[in-house]
């Protein structure tokens, strides 16, 4: 896939689109906001009966950490982010992990007064002995993982 001219704007929508895609097979509905208020989505959940608003960062594609170090992902939040649930895309790997917004401040690696900064690593045979993790290490927060603690247990039919 020829991505080189994709703009930020396409990264980011592409992961609004993937998560919106997703949601729907799991009984979810969504719909995007219009402007950017620090929200990006307001998913239903016909299980709690209730909505979740959820903020989505994507990222294009790993980078190689500090310039020239191993690949990885990152993402940035900022602290005051009114979403209840941040949802982080790996593009290149339609890869999804959802958190609560206090979740991933306390799984970020740096933190300002204003942002935080979160990062995994991906080359599949390293194992990191630092602070930052492996995707492989993030299962639990799969998108695929999280509906029921999220948005609530399906119903029996």
């Amino acid at each position: 896939m020829d991505n080189s001219s994709i703009s930020p704007a396409q990264i980011g929508a592409s992961g609004v689109l993937l998560i919106q895609y997703r949601l729907p097979k799991f009984g979810i509905e969504s719909a995007p906001m219009t402007t950017d208020a620090g929200i990006d989505l307001v998913v239903y959940s016909p299980r709690l009966k209730d909505a979740v608003t959820v903020q989505v960062k994507t990222c294009l594609r790993p980078k190689p950490a500090g310039g020239t170090g191993r690949p990885l992902l990152d993402w940035k939040l900022r602290r005051n982010s009114p979403a209840q649930i941040v949802g982080i895309v790996n593009l290149e790997a339609d890869q999804i992990w959802l958190f609560r917004h206090a979740e991933f401040e306390a799984k970020a690696q740096q933190m300002t007064e204003t942002n935080c900064h979160f990062c995994l690593y991906v080359e599949p045979d390293y194992h990191p002995t630092g602070v930052t993790p492996h995707v492989r290490d993030m299962g639990q927060y799969k998108l695929e993982n999280r509906i029921s603690e999220l948005f609530g247990p399906p119903h029996s039919n």
